[in-house]
């Protein structure tokens, strides 16, 4: 039987394409494989897709953002020690943290672009048959995670 095997890309809507890919860029480190100013379309990459996210011009008066929870979350290799770098990263590009989170099989932290799209960064706990029984015994989680944050407790 025919089956969809995975999510391809996300397309997320943008008041400036160019900006926002430059942002993209600079603070995530993808490489903008292509950028067409006519159609108000930039498509970008983290090395090994031709595009996984593409950044489209929303028409005038068209709201940009992610309202409730939704959001784009994007997985890391590596661990807590990755994620600590690229959490600063994002934070000194001035983009606003939503909240950091212990999801059992994923920590993470949530934060949005400069149009107010909702990102997720995270990096996977659990793997294969283990993060699955987790899921369907546990299911979702969302504990605080303050590894992220330097204390300020002194």
């Amino acid at each position: 039987m025919a089956r969809i095997a995975r999510v391809s890309h996300v397309v997320l809507n943008v008041k400036d394409p160019e900006a926002s890919a430059k942002w993209y860029s600079e603070v995530l480190g993808m490489e903008t494989m292509s950028y067409h100013p006519g159609l108000g379309m930039a498509f970008l990459s983290f090395g090994t897709l031709d595009h996984d996210i593409a950044l489209i011009r929303v028409p005038e008066g068209v709201e940009t953002g992610s309202p409730g929870l939704s959001h784009t979350a994007l997985s890391i290799d590596g661990s807590e020690e990755e994620l600590k770098e690229i959490y600063g990263k994002i934070k000194d590009s001035g983009a606003k943290i939503d909240f950091v989170a212990d999801h059992g099989l994923t920590k993470s932290f949530y934060f949005f672009d400069p149009d107010g799209n909702r990102l997720e960064v995270f990096f996977q706990n659990l793997h294969g048959e283990e993060a699955m029984t987790f899921m369907r015994e546990t299911g979702a989680m969302l504990d605080p995670y303050e590894a992220l944050e330097p204390s300020t407790a002194d």
